[in-house]
């Protein structure tokens, strides 16, 4: 088949065509699946026994994560035999169905075909022979299908799907990561699990808008504040499975205060690599939902959950888009994290209306005295983004949101108790620090640490715990 002219550079520095690699890749792929859909069911499809069971929970569920669709156009990539091609066509206006197995799209037009707005073509969607009108689709739509591309034709494809979006339209994507999902056997498995990191963003869905302003919030968090490197540089120092001030130790005593029961469930608001969801899980039998902006975070968090036997599922989400259905969560808790949020009084009305009557929320975070900073504090705020304010202003934002029996206590001493026992851990396992990571970064965290003990001692920058709960 055709692909992409151009070229790749080996390890030697010699070249070799794209279209070469391409074709390899394709054919490869093609042989896995003609001998996988000899038998043209849902279990081949998805290679796992268990699959018409698996089918009946999963569909409704992935389909209620599509924004809505209702007289939308929706391309479906990967169609298969059809099991998502139906319910997509009983709202949209017009769906193209496209798989690049014959006899597996001439299955799904068998099942699906009394649909009149539906298109069945056999395609690959690698193929430069695929033309599709630019700004056409609203919504492109796939299933299990990058982790059947090489890395270089899923980052083609991706630049393809956004021109075949209109503005505003969205893309869908699901699949599996790390290792293979499904329980047939394969004599060989072409797969690439890859990390949630290579797909840029481990959510969903993701929108096409005209902005050309790049430098939000996520972006900020995944490239400076929040390296991969930097979380494990954090890490090393808060204690496995934590990024925030004190660690387990906190997570434990704070947790106390909830007096979690069996069954209920969290949301954690900032979740960071999934520390305190684990614990949380594995020693309260809670079912706990851990949302971090941070892709990197909840990359690292989806890592650490792995062959781990807990109720606790992690998504990329901004809890200030977020939304979920009124009395929801029994508990809403959230680590250092609220700093980051401009706009707390509408976040605080949402965690009203999020919560069960009788719910809880538990915050710690950064805040700040009731005078004005001084230029350096004024300087690190403003570098940070944050938004931070004096514990009684914090404190009445949650009354005015509608919770009663609000607590704001000052916790800056045991800020300072615990920064000070971080940094000479960290000072003590220089060789080893330096030697795990680098110079730089020990300086970095070193220096952080410091000027957080000169603020938090002078006054100026405080620490709050905030406990509220919602009237019965």
């Amino acid at each position: 088949m055709d692909t992409s002219k151009g070229s790749a550079e080996t390890k030697e520095g010699e070249t070799t065509p794209l279209a070469a690699i391409g074709d390899d890749e394709r054919n490869i792929q093609k042989n896995y699946w003609i001998e996988h859909s000899v038998d043209l069911t849902v279990e081949a499809m998805m290679l796992d026994s268990k699959a018409f069971d698996l089918d009946k929970e999963e569909r409704p569920e992935v389909l209620s994560l599509l924004p809505p669709f209702k007289g939308k156009s929706i391309l479906e990539l990967g169609a298969g035999i059809g099991r998502f091609t139906g319910d997509l066509a009983k709202e949209a206006g017009e769906v193209l169905a496209l798989d690049f197995i014959e006899n597996v799209i001439q299955k799904n037009e068998s099942i699906n075909g009394h649909f009149k707005n539906v298109k069945f073509m056999c395609a690959d969607v690698t193929s430069p022979d695929l033309k599709i009108g630019s700004a056409s689709i609203d919504l492109i739509f796939s299933n299990w299908l990058l982790m059947y591309l090489s890395d270089t034709e899923v980052e083609n494809l991706a630049a393809r799907m956004m021109r075949w979006l209109k503005v505003g339209g969205f893309i869908f994507f699901r699949e599996s990561c790390f290792h293979q999902s499904g329980d047939s056997k394969r004599r060989n498995n072409p797969t690439h699990y890859r990390e949630p990191r290579f797909y840029t963003k481990i959510c969903w869905v993701f929108q096409k808008i005209s902005s050309h302003d790049d430098k939000g919030l996520q972006r900020f968090l995944d490239n400076v504040q929040y390296k991969c490197a930097g979380i494990l540089r954090y890490e090393r120092v808060f204690g496995h499975g934590f990024v925030s001030t004190g660690g387990l130790e906190t997570t434990k005593e704070f947790v106390a205060k909830l007096e979690l029961k069996p069954g209920q469930k969290v949301l954690d608001v900032g979740c960071g690599i999934g520390g305190g969801d684990f614990y949380m899980s594995d020693n309260f039998n809670v079912e706990v939902v851990g949302i971090d902006l941070s892709v990197n975070m909840v990359s690292f968090a989806l890592e650490r959950a792995i062959g781990r036997q807990c109720a606790v599922e992690f998504e990329v989400a901004d809890c200030t888009t977020k939304t979920y259905p009124d009395h929801a969560f029994d508990v809403i808790y959230s680590r250092d994290t609220i700093l980051h949020i401009h706009d707390k009084p509408a976040l605080f009305k949402n965690f009203f209306k999020w919560l069960k009557p009788g719910g809880k929320v538990l915050i710690s975070d950064y805040c700040k005295c009731s005078e004005s900073p001084s230029a350096e504090f004024k300087e690190y705020i403003k570098q940070r983004g944050y938004d931070l304010h004096d514990l009684e202003a914090y404190g009445q934002m949650l009354k005015d949101a509608g919770f009663k029996e609000v607590i704001a206590e000052d916790r800056t001493d045991q800020f300072l108790s615990v920064l000070q026992r971080e940094l000479d851990l960290v000072e003590k396992e220089k060789e080893d620090f330096i030697s795990d990571f680098s110079e730089e970064d020990y300086n970095d965290i070193v220096d952080g640490w410091k000027a957080k003990l000169i603020r938090s001692s002078s006054g100026e920058q405080r620490w709050g715990l905030f406990i509220a709960k919602k009237k019965i």
